[in-house]
């Protein structure tokens, strides 16, 4: 263990990412003192080690370079894992352009030390590499080019529970027996174990001979994308599906179907798979000399990483990424908002116990749990939001028994959250407006407690109007049957059943954009 009392504090940018939200309790069990920049610092503090003693959390946009100066004043290393595809969708190139060299300027200003960045492996030089990867070596490259000594790895897929790139490969594999595929399948690549990033990350802290150079890094095998999909059936003990390979399918097509047969949407799928049409294996391996680590195996990664799936515990997913959008009118509890007309809809019961015995149904909604009633209306929902671009139900839940605030819950974002008291979920569905589905308990103190659902929505014109008066004789029975199978879950009687509930001013709901 180091002597944390002589060392600098570490900066990790992209707090809530999938890999910098695994690195950063790796760092503390190390003995580091880290600092937790996010966009969200609620987000923040709802991590698992959001309240441990040797991390900071601060508020960080990498394109404001006044919060990026403040975020690194007195660190030592910096971590820039931030990367804009989810948050600036197609418009990511110029924004990680601009942020990287706003990190520079924050670095250099600051009299930082060591910057280290996570990129992708291809040829930059290579007639089939895709937008996705100029961008991050370009990335990489602004780094390397600025005064302050920079590392940067390049990596290929990804293999770890949560990743992008395995739930594509885990959702293709278990639901598609037969692949009609594009040419991209026989394309050799040499992904890597989430463990081993991990791995690399921390011990360029502790190799200064790292400074100033690119490395490749990959796991032991090098494989086709065909045999990649073979062993992870072998690891699920499924079949390995029967691929055809036809040439007319293109990424934009690859990333469509990947949008309808798995979680991740084709804003993000279609970068993805545009990277799949050339090698992504590593030139050199020189960093294996300097960071001696045992390489994970494709097979034990993805039986690692399934396990994890199995067992609903997933520390960090790809889809938990990106900043939390408060609408705006959520900040106001009355209706006359400016902004338009907010439109409620709620129904409460009142039963015999307390919040505490309510609570441990409500915070299992949602993924195989399901909503408590109503579920084939939530099912039809969540096909007509694929097919109509969105999210759709697909992306489950990250664990089973717990919330954060931050996570993806189907298609809801869990936008706050208070333990046995209150769960707001912000819908991420394709709707003509915002909507907020709230679930609240409170506490009678007699032995007594109400449980409530109100959901708000702000239509965008008339189409929203129509949209939300259309689903709106539907609200009293799914709203009726889910508190009733709230209140079933929790083994607790009715004293008051369901029924209409009109909220007041106080009753609305508040967040905060710290």
């Amino acid at each position: 263990m180091m002597n944390k009392t002589h060392k600098k504090p570490v900066l990790v940018t992209g707090a809530t990412g999938y890999v910098a939200g695994r690195l950063i309790p790796l760092l503390l069990a190390s003995g580091y003192r880290v600092r937790a920049m996010g966009r969200s610092l609620p987000k923040l503090s709802d991590r698992p080690w959001g309240n441990h003693p040797d991390v900071q959390l601060v508020k960080g946009d990498i394109l404001d370079i006044g919060s990026l100066r403040s975020a690194v004043k007195g660190c030592g290393a910096v971590y820039y894992l931030v990367h804009s595809m989810i948050s600036q969708k197609g418009r990511y190139r110029d924004a990680d352009r601009i942020g990287a060299k706003n990190m520079v300027q924050a670095a250099a200003q600051e009299d930082a030390e060591h910057l280290i960045y996570l990129g992708g492996l291809g040829d930059i030089n290579h007639k089939n590499i895709s937008r996705h990867l100029i961008s991050r070596n370009e990335v990489g490259q602004i780094l390397l080019d600025g005064p302050v000594p920079a590392t940067v790895l390049r990596a290929a897929m990804i293999l770890g529970s949560g990743s992008a790139s395995f739930e594509i490969l885990r959702y293709l594999a278990e639901r598609l027996p037969v692949m009609v595929t594009p040419k991209w399948v026989s394309m050799p690549t040499q992904p890597i174990s989430i463990t081993n990033v991990l791995g690399y990350l921390k011990g360029c802290l502790e190799h200064p001979e790292t400074k100033g150079k690119s490395f490749d890094i990959g796991g032991p095998d090098v494989l086709a994308y065909r045999d990649l999909f073979a062993i992870f059936a072998r690891q699920a003990n499924l079949p390995a599906p029967f691929m055809i390979p036809v040439p007319v399918l293109t990424p934009r097509l690859s990333s469509l179907w990947i949008h309808l047969v798995t979680p991740v949407p084709a804003s993000i799928a279609q970068p993805l798979t545009e990277g799949l049409s050339l090698p992504t294996t590593c030139t050199e391996n020189s960093i294996t000399k300097i960071i001696p680590q045992d390489l994970i195996s494709c097979s034990e990664a993805i039986r690692r990483a399934l396990d994890r799936v199995q067992q609903e515990q997933v520390d960090t997913c790809w889809a938990d990424a990106g900043q939390i959008q408060y609408p705006e009118w959520s900040q106001y509890g009355d209706s006359a908002y400016s902004g338009g007309t907010i439109l409620s809809c709620g129904y409460q019961a009142t039963v015999k116990g307390t919040p505490a015995d309510l609570w441990k149904a409500i915070v299992k909604i949602g993924g195989r749990t399901g909503y408590y009633g109503a579920d084939i209306l939530w099912k039809i929902r969540g096909i007509i939001d694929i097919f109509t671009g969105g999210v759709g139900l697909s992306r489950g839940r990250r664990s089973k028994k717990e919330l954060r605030i931050g996570d993806a819950l189907d298609f809801w974002r869990v936008l706050d959250l208070k333990p046995e008291s209150k769960l707001i979920l912000l819908a991420e569905m394709k709707t003509p407006g915002d909507a907020l589905l709230q679930i609240e308990t409170n506490d009678l103190n007699n032995g007594q407690c109400t449980v409530l659902l109100l959901a708000r929505f702000l239509p965008r014109g008339l189409t929203g109007l129509l949209y939300w008066y259309a689903l709106y004789p539907f609200h009293q029975y799914v709203f009726t049957q889910m508190l009733k199978g709230i209140v079933n879950a929790s083994g607790l009687k009715f004293i008051i059943p369901p029924h209409r509930y009109r909220p007041d001013r106080e009753d609305t709901c508040q967040l905060g954009k710290d």
